[in-house]
């Protein structure tokens, strides 16, 4: 059964703040049995013996439980201890008891907005009641159980005060603000800037200020307008995705944004689709060009109707800008053009030179222009046509041939050139596909020129026989032999004609022999041809005679390779005994007297004067040529050194010492040049 307990300790309540004197008594814990026993009390846990250490304190022997210190209630809003009671020899008498000291709120805080500078927007035109923005403070009191933590907000300026001194408002209880005016317009205002009060007390206490700045949004209020609304322009004919001009607007929305960007169109004058505009990114101009050519003969000028747009739909209704832009074609010389641009003819192929082969004209676009056009014939590559330069006449200028390798299909294929003469000149290219008849004018011929046959029990050989021509001057074909080839061949035609059937007659010894043809096509154009065949010592099928390869490198020739081989080898031998010879020869070791290189001249007599000239002037020039003459000892390996750069002799007198002391210098490295202490100047 539970014990009921012999002591109870009253709520305790402390105001934050106080001024004091500390310490304070708050309450005196008693037990019932301090009438029998001496009782000590004490008291645990936070703010006694735990941290905060020392805020409350007990007085041991009466139990007066006291506060050191003032409170703060944003610090610590209660404090949880136990109570203690012992006898005094520390024997428990009470079981510990839980204390709760509540710190009672006082008004000693300002309330804090949240944010330094609160920041929204709206778009421009909203309507009142139109929700913005909202804004938050704190307060560090309590705002449970008084008013102490309770806030209301209000707006105490806006600038600037237009088109309405008060165009917002704000909820003192939650700080939503709202648009309360009509009149918002970017681009009358494009920011407000509110000050607010927070007030705690529910509005009769502390206060503090913030700020708020409110942005107002581009709508699309206003539309796009050209500036010019006309515009001329010009653009050459035959000109496809070129710029025709710019087009230039205003807009008072905000630049960049899609209220901004302005889309064109063309809503008029442009029913053959040779325009097309857009938008340049960076500019916002208009940018018109031409989708296809122009032609100033067709149409010179242009009149469009352009109109332009935002990227979003305006906000409200505005009215369409329009901008008309002239567009004038400027005509240039276009090239002639040809009728049909591939022109086709038939000819037989052995009609005669100058024979006319078609008519090939082109006309010049240009009509507003009187020019005159010459042809002149481009692509020819078998050179068999001409054409008559004004008249457009084309004729034979050689033999045409259907069988010729440029002929596909009897077909020739020709440009021809039409040169107006405008400025500068403008060339127009046709064709002309020469359909060309076939003549019966190549013979037959066989396919193989040659066969090889053996001599006892030969096999028929058959020739297919082959003719350029086209039918009918082709197959069936005849054939006959000639030039007595009859006597050792026969030769028939098989059922269509096209092949010859050839038979050896008699045994031949084995050769080479030639069987004589004539043959003759359908329309009976005859052609002789030769056949070279080879006769073979055996019997039946055989495609080579057989023992005739290996003959031809047989004991001769084997013999004749050999022969070559031993003369080489002698001619070699002979040509190493010359050249060891020649080594053994020994050298002179003494210079021939031709070589001056140690020659000493004395002179140990003075001149004659006038009358003493019987000297050679020559010796005075020894060594100031530009490279004497010496001949090179063969007695030493010479020392490879790099080539002396001699000076040549000057015409200037006055020049003879720096030349003598280059030169000197020069020779100093010349392992070749004489000694120059033999110079004489």
């Amino acid at each position: 059964k539970r014990q009921k307990r012999d002591w109870v300790i009253p709520p305790i309540r402390v105001p934050e703040n106080e001024r004091g004197p500390f310490p304070k008594k708050l309450v005196q814990i008693k037990s019932n049995r301090d009438k029998t026993t001496k009782i000590f009390y004490s008291i645990t846990g936070q703010g006694a013996d735990m941290p905060p250490e020392g805020v409350f304190t007990i007085e041991k022997e009466t139990g007066w439980m006291k506060v050191t210190q003032p409170l703060d209630r944003e610090a610590i809003d209660k404090y949880h201890l136990l109570s203690h009671a012992v006898s005094e020899n520390g024997k428990p008498l009470e079981e510990p008891m839980d204390i709760i000291v509540t710190v009672t709120d006082q008004n000693d805080n300002k309330p804090q907005f949240t944010q330094e500078v609160f920041r929204g927007s709206v778009m421009e035109g909203a309507t009142p009641g139109t929700s913005v923005m909202e804004v938050t403070a704190t307060d560090a009191d309590d705002a449970l159980e008084s008013y102490n933590g309770v806030v209301a907000y209000s707006i105490v300026s806006q600038v600037p005060a237009e088109p309405e001194k008060q165009m917002f408002a704000i909820n003192r209880g939650t700080g939503v603000i709202s648009v309360i005016a009509s009149g918002l317009d970017r681009e009358r205002v494009q920011e407000y800037t509110l000050v607010l009060e927070a007030t705690d007390l529910d509005g009769k206490g502390l206060t503090t200020r913030g700020s708020a700045v409110i942005k107002i949004d581009d709508a699309n209020d206003n539309a796009p307008q050209f500036s010019p609304s006309v515009y001329m322009a010009e653009v050459a004919e035959n000109e496809a995705d070129v710029e025709v001009t710019r087009l230039s607007v205003t807009d008072m929305d905000e630049a960049g944004s899609t209220a901004w960007r302005a889309v064109y169109t063309i809503v008029q004058g442009d029913e053959g689709g040779f325009f097309r505009i857009s938008t340049d990114s960076e500019s916002n101009e208009g940018i018109l060009e031409t989708a296809k050519s122009l032609d100033f003969e067709a149409k010179n000028q242009f009149v469009l109707q352009v109109a332009v747009t935002n990227q979003v739909p305006f906000a409200v209704k505005l009215p369409t800008s329009i901008a008309t832009v002239t567009v004038n074609v400027r005509d240039v010389n276009e090239a002639p053009i040809f009728y049909p641009p591939v022109k086709t003819a038939e000819v037989s192929e052995d009609i005669p030179l100058g024979h006319e082969v078609t008519v090939y004209t082109a006309q010049d676009p240009d009509k507003m222009r009187s020019q005159k056009i010459k042809y002149f014939m481009e692509n020819d590559r078998a050179g068999w046509l001409a054409i008559h330069p004004e008249s457009g006449l084309i004729t034979t200028r050689a033999a045409l041939d259907r069988e010729s390798y440029l002929v596909k299909n009897n077909t020739y294929e020709a440009v021809v050139l039409a040169v107006d003469d405008g400025s500068p000149p403008a060339t127009g290219t046709g064709t002309l596909l020469l359909t060309l008849w076939d003549v019966n004018d190549n013979g037959p011929e066989l396919e193989r020129q040659e066969v090889t046959v053996c001599n006892t029990e030969p096999e028929t050989q058959h020739l297919r026989i082959l003719d350029k021509d086209q039918p009918p001057n082709t197959s069936p074909f005849r054939a006959k032999l000639t030039n007595n080839s009859d006597e050792n061949w026969a030769v028939e035609m098989d059922a269509q004609g096209e092949v010859a059937m050839l038979k050896l007659l008699r045994p031949l010894k084995e050769d080479i022999y030639s069987v004589y043809f004539h043959l003759l096509d359908n329309q009976g154009m005859g052609q002789a041809t030769v056949l070279t065949a080879t006769v073979c010592e055996c019997k039946g099928q055989v495609d080579r005679c057989p023992g005739r390869q290996a003959a031809t490198i047989g004991a001769p020739a084997i013999l004749a390779i050999l022969g070559a081989i031993l003369a080489l080898l002698i001619i070699l031998l002979l040509l190493l005994l010359f050249v060891r010879k020649r080594k053994m020869v020994k050298e002179p070791l003494l210079l021939p007297e031709e070589d001056t290189r140690d020659n000493i001249f004395y002179y140990g007599e003075e001149g004659g004067g006038e009358e003493d000239q019987d000297y050679d002037l020559s010796q005075l020039h020894r060594g100031l040529e530009a490279r004497p003459e010496v001949i090179l000892r063969n007695d030493v390996v010479p020392t490879l050194l790099p080539a002396p750069q001699y000076h040549p002799r000057p015409t200037n007198p006055d020049e003879i010492g720096n030349f003598i002391h280059e030169n000197l210098k020069a020779a100093d490295t010349d392992p070749t040049a004489p000694p120059y202490d033999s110079l004489l100047v």
